[in-house]
């Protein structure tokens, strides 16, 4: 651009991302944010020019409320990583949320699910669906989204303050690490708390107090004991797996809705087969991470296969969270240098393939494949697993290939036909020679199919208008992912921003 080095006053990265669309000539792109000393005579310079735009800062502004003036302290149920950003921003305006997390906080569930992995011993409480950070914890923190919205860089700096690194804000697919992001929750909660914040794990919300269609109090149990909070206002964010609310929420008469949700598979290769694929050379140059991968294929039977959550260098992990019901997820640590890549393969489902109208059938359809996927393995938590070789081939060997599968506490070798519906598993046939059309080597014979995939995403949503409040009940604002508003860390956390904000203008309008 022809700049001098002595008019640039400040130079910052914006975005970097990896173009390898003409492999294995691979190009690093940068784009910069400059402040100039000359800034209008170089802007006109390359007004025509579509690589130089002028940059629009985002400011969210944080207003300072008092609770003296308002009464009762709103209450958050739920703890995850995302459901975090409403408690940050309430205790942040002054009105001191009360947090109920029905799960231990982060250090001690982190051992909780250790244990769980090594032994098959699961705590139906304490596990990688339920306690402080949310399923996000365990799922390498990735950050990707497809919304565009003006807090995302309030959410992005606030990880970075809380102790996430700093590339988040540049990388183009940015991810923090199940590693890192344990200490970041951490953190985040001693934010909360030294700002009036009160947190309570393991106690779990039992009722939602109404008085004509109006929130009144919450109940929850904590150590066997009941105790009630006086409230107004309530952000409700339990998350895709806490089946116990859902099935509280229907019986009171809470409004839900079926929501489209996936299931599927989770497919294992050496990192080093992706990296050959989608570089046409090994990933050795410190510019160059470890490969990953998005696919989406459509089919003749009418169903389509997409991957998600792509997990390179990174483990199958044990996911479930009720009693001889399995599921399964991905995670990388930061580093994502692990021997095998993991994704799930998931299709997607509708009221179509549930043959039933019924709000909770999403969640009964889940249920009854976990308890499959659960016997398949042997009932102990070990997971269904097999070769794509033996699956494409419709046979099934007693052993297993060159790639050795990461999931704990173990594996039991059985087809996938014996816990996925039918057409699941016609759909996994058909899409993953087509993925291998646009992957080389996707199809390897020895990569791993391991089941069952269930909890990608919620298939219930709780209705609400359009100022996040419910529709049944005023004072509830359902919220995040769970609720059935969002797809991931991000835009989970866009959405509690929102609800929290909501509250913050009803305070605002009621006491100005």
């Amino acid at each position: 651009m022809k700049i001098s080095k002595t008019d640039i006053i400040h130079i910052q990265p914006i975005k970097k991302s990896i173009d390898a669309r003409k492999k294995p000539n691979i190009f690093v792109v940068w784009t910069f944010l400059l402040k100039l000393k000359q800034e209008e005579v170089i802007y006109k310079r390359y007004k025509n020019d579509h690589d130089v735009e002028r940059y629009k800062p985002h400011f969210y502004n944080i207003p300072k409320l008092s609770l003296k003036e308002f009464g009762s302290r709103p209450v958050v149920i739920g703890f995850g990583p995302a459901e975090m950003f409403a408690a940050y921003l309430l205790v942040k305006v002054g009105l001191r949320p009360i947090v109920l997390e029905r799960g231990k906080c982060v250090e001690q569930r982190q051992k909780d699910v250790a244990f769980f992995w090594k032994t098959g011993q699961l705590n139906p409480s304490s596990n990688v669906q339920f306690g402080e950070g949310g399923a996000g914890t365990f799922s390498d923190g990735k950050l990707t989204t497809g919304i565009k919205d003006f807090r995302i860089q309030f959410i992005l700096e606030t990880f970075i303050s809380c102790g996430a690194p700093k590339e988040i804000l540049y990388l183009a697919k940015p991810h923090i690490g199940t590693d890192r992001l344990v200490q970041v929750v951490k953190t985040m909660r001693e934010k909360i708390q030294a700002f009036g914040g009160e947190i309570h794990f393991q106690a779990c919300m039992k009722r939602l107090q109404q008085e004509n269609r109006k929130l009144i109090g919450v109940i929850y149990e904590q150590d066997r004991q009941s105790y009630h909070i006086e409230t107004e206002q309530c952000i409700l964010a339990i998350g895709h797996s806490a089946r116990d609310v859902f099935s509280m929420l229907y019986q009171d008469k809470i409004l839900l809705e079926q929501k489209n949700f996936s299931i599927g598979i989770r497919i294992e290769h050496k990192q080093a087969t992706i990296n050959q694929a989608m570089y046409d050379r090994d990933a050795a140059p410190p510019d160059l991470p470890v490969a990953d991968y998005k696919l989406a294929v459509h089919l003749p039977n009418r169903h389509s296969l997409y991957t998600f959550c792509m997990c390179p260098g990174g483990e199958v992990i044990a996911a479930s969270s009720e009693p001889n019901r399995l599921a399964i997820n991905g995670m990388s640590r930061y580093a994502r240098n692990g021997v095998n890549a993991n994704s799930a393969l998931l299709v997607g489902i509708t009221s179509n393939e549930l043959h039933d109208t019924h709000p909770l059938a999403g969640m009964y359809f889940q249920q009854k494949l976990e308890e499959a996927a659960f016997h398949a393995g042997n009932s102990n938590y070990f997971a269904p697993v097999c070769t794509v070789g033996d699956f494409l081939n419709h046979r099934m060997s007693k052993s297993l290939g060159d790639v050795e599968p990461t999931y704990r506490p173990g594996v039991t070798i059985a087809a996938p036909e014996s816990y996925l519906p039918n057409f699941v598993v016609d759909t996994l046939c058909l899409g993953i020679p087509a993925m291998a059309r646009k992957i080389q080597g996707f199809d390897s014979p020895d990569a791993i199919l391991t089941g069952i995939e269930s909890r990608s995403s919620s298939p219930i949503r709780i209705l609400r208008n359009e100022f996040c409040e419910s529709i049944s009940l005023a004072g509830l604002y359902p919220c995040g992912e769970g609720a059935g508003y969002a797809g991931g860390i991000t835009s989970a956390a866009v959405d509690s921003l929102r609800c929290a904000e909501q509250i913050v203008k009803k305070f605002t309008k009621n006491h100005s």
